[in-house]
């Protein structure tokens, strides 16, 4: 365990904790109903011109949500630094120079975010995310998906805009003394903030 903590390790050692620290975040996120997969979707939905936009891309940001990628770079920037290090001291007796390490590491990771995000790519259904305004939104139908949304604490709903394409907001009921269970089909009435609305049940749900 000492080894783990060695000055030559740290960064894998950091990129570990990480990875532990965003699998709780997103835990804690579905049991108060508020899954963090989703929440950077729409924003980069759209990439800017020019290199930037090239490379974000080429890394398959905005098909793949960002957290899924970063997890992906993260663990094998991890694993190729623990390898190459541990390979280096079994081989010469002490761990290699860390700048080498690393910078072998973050390779790893790019190609595996490349490789892994394509794959994935495929998977993830790609009208995922559309650039639309929020307040566009009030007026459609949808599920709750994860969580039980209660006044004063919302639940992810998955909502259809005008051209098809699919969205994740979070959604209260817009009477204080309801509750909206996960699978209930529910009609946005009003837009809070961000990706909040109030919601009531669906009253014609052969809409959705």
């Amino acid at each position: 365990m000492s080894s783990f903590f060695a000055p030559e390790l740290w960064p894998f050692s950091l990129a570990t904790i990480l990875i532990v620290a965003l699998a709780v975040i997103e835990a804690l996120g579905l049991l108060i109903g508020a899954s963090t997969l989703h929440w950077d979707s729409d924003a980069l939905a759209d990439h800017p011109d020019g290199f930037m936009g090239e490379a974000l891309g080429w890394l398959h940001v905005g098909r793949v949500p960002v957290l899924v990628l970063l997890v992906i770079f993260l663990t094998v920037f991890a694993v190729a630094g623990f390898l190459s290090q541990f390979a280096a001291r079994s081989a010469l007796g002490d761990f290699g120079p860390l700048p080498a390490a690393m910078g072998l590491a973050f390779v790893a990771g790019i190609f595996a975010v490349r490789t892994l995000g394509a794959a994935l790519g495929k998977i993830i259904p790609k009208d995922e995310t559309t650039a639309v305004a929020d307040k566009s939104l009030v007026g459609r139908v949808g599920t709750i998906v994860i969580g039980t949304a209660r006044a004063g604490k919302p639940a992810e709903a998955r909502i259809r805009d005008e051209h098809g394409s699919t969205h994740y907001v979070m959604v209260e009921p817009e009477e204080p003394e309801e509750t909206l269970a996960s699978g209930t089909s529910v009609l946005l009435v009003r837009h809070l903030s961000g990706r909040r609305f109030h919601a009531i049940r669906n009253p014609k749900p052969e809409l959705l």
